[in-house]
């Protein structure tokens, strides 16, 4: 699903005069601190840009059209020189007193985003007043309040809308950062007659962390990739184990790959591939890419049947499906004379693969194929 920006204009982009709150001259022109450079690191995301603004009276004498889209594409020209374009412009020209559907925080503007093709939960509205939070509210989306104004703030605390608000800020840098990292934050569920599996994935490791599938074991090993593949991990599952422990441990593997592929979105400006380490005794290679094409090689020798309460032909099944899941490349290899270290070292050395694979580098959003296409 398509996801967007919908940011204010005036406040928000360009300053607002404070007595008029209308820019009538291209002296007036000025550019909020920080936000050229944080939009054009944004346009580079998954979220399409759409400019929400109400310009009171357009198009009569107190607002003429011809004055404002001289101001409007100066600014326009501007910020596509610097990469930022905006894939719609929804622009309301009603007065507060008309009581126009359009007008935000009022979503008349906005069906066109309200069809299903969107996903309204993981858009965001960014503008530096109430009505802005309101209309996240009232489309089911985010909110990012760009003000430092103490006593807006305050009123925000108490509006029956406050929930709708993620972020309170008066710096595009942070904005800019909040809304990248928020791409790699998803959760996948999946319940089926057999289990009941919930995953949330943080690539960048932003948040808590907790795995609980009702085997001690795989509990342990989850906790490797969170430790050492950087990310936060939240997975809760319940299962048949009265039967066996393969649809648990399938299904986990399943949804944990479908988490990782949703969060990685584009792939834009990852490393892709990823990592040999020693356990003790045991070494153990993980060789990973994420280029969309599957395949899976296994070249694992357990000697014991169960590792805890895990049974350890259990996990070849386990990486074969995260691995198509994941729609990746993973192969993995690994020797040793203690089982529990094999193990061990097999998610361990995963879980750094996956760390230098999805790993972003910071304003690079540079496909990693010579192809164009990942």
């Amino acid at each position: 699903m398509k996801k967007a920006l919908f940011i204010d204009r005036d406040g928000t982009i360009i300053w607002e005069p404070p007595v008029t709150e209308q820019v009538d001259s291209l002296e007036q022109l000025q550019f909020m601190p920080g936000v050229i450079g944080a939009l054009s690191h944004i346009a580079n995301s998954e979220f399409e840009l759409v400019i929400a603004s109400n310009q009171d009276g357009l198009g009569t004498p107190a607002n003429p059209l011809d004055r404002f889209n001289l101001i409007h594409n100066k600014m326009l020209d501007t910020l596509k020189g610097e990469g930022v374009t905006f894939a719609a412009q929804l622009i309301d020209e009603h007065y507060p007193q008309d009581g126009s559907p359009n007008r935000k925080p009022g979503t008349g503007m906005f069906t066109g985003y309200m069809n299903g093709e969107y996903d309204l939960a993981s858009c965001y509205v960014i503008g530096d007043r109430l009505t802005d939070v309101q209309l996240a509210h009232n489309l089911g989306a985010k909110a990012i309040l760009y003000t430092a104004d103490a006593a807006r703030i305050e009123e925000l605390s108490n509006a029956p809308f406050a929930d709708a608000c993620v972020l309170v800020t008066d710096s595009w840098a942070k904005i800019a950062e909040f809304v990248r990292s928020s791409e790699r934050r998803v959760t996948v569920v999946r319940e089926t007659r057999e289990t009941s599996i919930g995953v949330t994935i943080d690539l960048d490791g932003k948040g808590a962390s907790s795995v609980d599938t009702g085997l001690k074991f795989l509990d342990h090993m989850l906790d490797q990739i969170v430790h050492h593949a950087g990310v936060s991990l939240t997975l809760k599952a319940s299962g048949d184990l009265c039967v066996d422990e393969h649809h648990t441990m399938e299904d986990i593997a399943i949804v944990l790959g479908e988490a990782v592929l949703k969060a990685l979105g584009d792939k834009r400006g990852i490393a892709r591939y990823g990592f040999v380490l020693p356990m003790d005794e045991s070494r153990a290679m993980v060789l990973i890419d994420f280029g969309g094409r599957i395949d899976f090689d296994w070249s694992v020798t357990f000697t014991r049947e169960y590792v805890g309460d895990v049974p350890t032909e259990m996990f070849k099944h386990f990486f074969k499906s995260l691995g198509a899941a994941m729609c990746c490349n993973l192969h993995i290899e690994a020797k040793g004379e203690n089982n529990h270290h094999i193990a061990e070292g097999i998610f361990k050395a995963f879980a750094r693969a996956l760390r230098m694979a999805v790993k972003r580098e910071p304003f690079s959003y540079e496909l990693p194929s010579s192809k164009g296409v990942l």
